[in-house]
């Protein structure tokens, strides 16, 4: 699946098979706390308050495209739309990680141990 073939949004499911290949990078846009409370593996941490600032995008040096997520989804919808404006391929997860959470996708605390979403 190309992500750039996706209209903005793609499930869980469609996340974790991209980032799993190598095709995609996921980028975290909730705030660290969140993030080590429970997160997916290899998320990499790209706070919404930093990207709406114009702070460049962590891991970007290999070319792959974004796949974004937060909690609910929603937001990470309005940061696609800001970096696609920016000219960036990237796309959010639909119902962010509470959905992952929901589908049984692991969710990972700092520590490695089994996560939480907050």
């Amino acid at each position: 699946m190309l992500l750039s073939e996706c209209l903005g949004r793609i499930t869980p499911a469609q996340a974790h098979r991209a980032v799993e290949d190598g095709s995609a990078l996921l980028a975290d846009v909730r705030e660290e706390d969140e993030l080590r409370a429970g997160h997916a593996p290899g998320a990499i941490l790209s706070p919404l308050s930093r990207l709406t600032e114009g702070a460049a995008l962590p891991g970007r040096e290999d070319g792959r495209d974004l796949v974004l997520i937060r909690r609910s989804g929603h937001r990470s919808q309005q940061v696609a739309h800001l970096l696609v404006e920016r000219g960036v391929t990237a796309v959010d997860v639909t119902g962010g990680m509470r959905a992952l959470a929901a589908e049984g996708l692991p969710v990972r605390d700092a520590h490695g141990a089994a996560g939480t979403v907050i």
